[in-house]
């Protein structure tokens, strides 16, 4: 699997941990940066992981941000992208096998390296079970139609 993975200066750290984590667990990675620890912005490291979900440069993403929500949000707004944010292998799992994530996000600054290590693993291995869930991700998806269809008419 290609996973893709982006972080702001906060979640530098961790990516780097998790890009390592990854490769351990046989998978080819992209890294969209930040490359260090001086202060940048969020958005543009989940854009750019979104993107390349969307565009199928990867099979799924990874983000990182001091608490994981701005950049979760800033990927859930590339339309296609399903980003997930979870602190537990269980929740990770789950987000794979019932939403069908493709991105996970996760909070640097509130999760630990071996806990955050475990999350992606978990969220790697776990796959989308569809029945009853297909029904419920395409009412998800059809909110994104809807939403993106009445701002074109707005504009």
């Amino acid at each position: 699997m290609i996973v893709a993975f982006g972080a702001d200066h906060a979640g530098f750290e961790l990516k780097e941990h998790l890009i390592e984590t990854a490769r351990q667990l046989g998978h080819h990675v992209i890294d969209f940066g930040t490359h260090g620890t001086e202060s940048v912005d969020y958005p543009d490291f989940g854009e750019a992981v979104a993107r390349a979900v969307v565009a199928r440069q990867a099979d799924t993403g990874v983000v990182i941000c001091s608490n994981g929500v701005g950049i979760s949000i800033t990927a859930n707004k590339v339309p296609g992208i399903r980003c997930a944010l979870c602190h537990s292998s269980w929740g990770a799992a789950r987000a794979r096998q019932h939403a069908n994530a493709n991105m996970l996000a996760l909070g640097a600054w509130e999760i630990g390296r071996g806990v955050a290590s475990d999350v992606l693993a978990s969220f790697l291995a776990a796959e989308f079970e569809g029945g009853r869930h297909e029904r419920r991700v395409a009412k998800v998806m059809d909110v994104e139609r809807r939403g993106i269809a009445a701002e074109a008419t707005t504009v």
